[in-house]
């Protein structure tokens, strides 16, 4: 068995009031939190903050204290599993700006509309627990 390690974060902002989230749509159409592989000599969190920014164009905060894992078989990689950790950060006054050669989109939308939209009920954890844990602290 091979070992492919992501990192991203479930980065969200204050619209109104609201609780908004980034999620990302991959190319394979499905939809995700920004997060991207790991470079040598980076640690987890450097890599959560680089591939938000070439992904999404943000620098967001990271909150202390939440820490998510994930671990699945890659489709078409024979033997190989990602294993993903994500933290959770917040933006204020900046813009999403996708990368058009990695992402199909980037959409700010509420809970309700992630949870809607995720396929892989992994991601949908990932949005409550982060969801839980931002409700405590804000």
């Amino acid at each position: 068995m091979t070992y492919e390690k992501s990192c991203g974060a479930v980065v969200f902002t204050l619209e109104r009031g609201e609780i908004k989230f980034v999620l990302v749509r991959q190319k394979s159409d499905f939809y995700s939190f920004p997060k991207g592989h790991m470079e040598k000599n980076e640690t987890e969190k450097q890599t959560a903050a680089r591939e938000i920014f070439e992904e999404v164009g943000l620098s967001p905060v990271f909150i202390d204290g939440f820490l998510e894992k994930d671990e699945h078989p890659i489709p078409g990689k024979r033997g190989v599993i990602k294993h993903v950790v994500y933290f959770l950060a917040e933006y204020k006054d900046q813009t999403v700006n996708f990368c058009k050669d990695e992402l199909l989109s980037a959409e700010l939308v509420s809970y309700s509309q992630a949870m809607a939209l995720f396929k892989h009920e992994s991601s949908r954890r990932i949005l409550k627990n982060a969801m839980d844990f931002i409700s405590k602290i804000k």
